[in-house]
């Protein structure tokens, strides 16, 4: 047999090889679209992805390979439109999972969350939080470890939001103030051991848990489609921010960024932990709510839940419509120089400011507008959060990352 190669089958040996080539580096954007609901159709990842049709089915057909989409087998076409029916294409029911954990001044919550950020099984939340930051952690995993055991669901990594500013590169909390850990304490690399330690495979992250909410809103809710998007937060205790730019958490120099909770709002205001005084973590966040109202705190839930029920259905009554405008006003006032900075084009807000703005968006966005040059000029839109548990999904996001930047390289190399 010769040893030169035929010229009739060496073009489309080559030809194949670059159509492979081209279809294993677009596995990844491929399955971000999907994944953020971008792509609903084969037709609309083919245009997305600026390939061939050829290339976006084989894309598609290798990723559900993966078990991470499902193609339909029928193509069907929507009503009143034209030309051939397109394949339609979902994040897989039954496919993997990423392992989310939030530890919060209340508790802490373990789930599993699989791509487009649907939380699949979720453990009953602790209503305790110790001193010791492994203790903690320990627990959490060990409680997503029996999630993983008892749905038998392959696990791409784990995820964990944090209510403290996390130092880069080192995953250091370093204000974890409404906890009792210690300041600087290495929680990713805790988080990382425990993870280990429950036999879990696949990498783990820590983050800030209002970032994570951002990121999460911004892939799957009220974000979604925003280029510059501000996203402000109060849940169990303290104010925290987060900012998403073209798309990417914008996280400053070292993790350290958008550490809203510390602009006064109120000069002679409540002392806060950080040694200044009427910052927007003591005059905005669910405590302040129950102080105002007059209302003392209980043991049974957790101060959001209190704080929301109370303006919920209790806002008729007069005390406690009062004590949320002054929140609201405070809120207003904080937004309004975040907007003047930062010139977002949409806000989103979550946990109790939600609940705030839900009951009087009108007072909240014309403080807003009020006192920000750019909202006198247009307006931002104001939107509450629509996901539920957030920065749980956010936490999944992280370890979901690698699998969308590399899907063959991250579900088919050993850990």
């Amino acid at each position: 047999m010769s040893g030169k190669a035929d010229p009739r089958t060496a073009g489309e040996g080559t030809t194949s090889r670059a159509r492979l080539d081209r279809g294993r580096g677009a596995l990844g954007p491929a399955l971000e679209l999907v994944h953020t609901g971008r792509a609903p159709t084969r037709a609309v990842l083919t245009a997305e992805l600026g390939v061939t049709r050829a290339t976006a089915g084989a894309v598609a057909a290798e990723l559900e390979a993966l078990g991470l989409i499902r193609v339909d087998a029928r193509p069907t076409a929507a009503a009143g439109s034209q030309g051939r029916p397109s394949h339609r294409l979902a994040v897989a029911e039954d496919g993997p999972v990423a392992l989310a954990a939030q530890v919060h001044a209340d508790g802490f919550r373990a789930a599993l969350v699989g791509l487009g950020g649907r939380i699949v099984a979720t453990a009953p939340g602790c209503g305790t939080v110790a001193a010791d930051p492994a203790k903690v952690l320990g627990s959490v995993v060990e409680t997503g470890a029996e999630l993983l055991r008892a749905t038998g669901r392959r696990c791409v990594g784990a995820g964990l939001a944090v209510p403290s500013a996390v130092a880069e590169p080192d995953g250091l909390a370093l204000n974890p103030l409404h906890l009792a850990w210690p300041v600087g304490a290495p929680v990713r690399r805790i988080f990382a051991e425990c993870v280990r330690a429950a036999g879990i495979t696949g990498p783990a992250f820590a983050a800030n848990d209002v970032n994570l909410a951002a990121l999460a809103e911004h892939r799957h809710g009220a974000g979604r489609g925003a280029r510059d998007l501000l996203c402000v937060a109060t849940g169990h205790r303290g104010v925290g921010g987060a900012l998403v730019l073209d798309g990417r958490l914008h996280t400053g120099s070292s993790g350290l960024a958008l550490e809203v909770g510390h602009l006064t709002v109120n000069p002679e205001g409540r002392p806060c932990h950080c040694g200044s005084r009427g910052c927007l973590d003591v005059e905005a966040d669910p405590l302040a709510l129950l102080v105002e109202a007059g209302r003392t705190p209980g043991p049974e839930v957790s101060l959001l839940r209190q704080a929301d029920d109370l303006v919920r259905h209790h806002y008729a009554d007069p005390t406690v419509r009062a004590a949320a405008e002054a929140l609201i006003d405070r809120l207003g006032l904080g937004l309004a120089g975040l907007v003047n900075i930062l010139n977002p084009d949409r806000i989103i807000l979550g946990g109790l400011h939600r609940t705030l703005l839900d009951a009087d968006p009108d007072r909240l966005r014309a403080v807003v507008a009020d006192r920000s040059l750019w909202g006198q000029s247009g307006g931002v839109p104001i939107l509450s959060c629509t996901l539920d548990h957030n920065s749980l999904v956010g936490a999944a996001e992280l370890a979901w990352q690698p699998v969308l930047d590399d899907p063959l390289t991250a579900l088919t190399e050993p850990a």
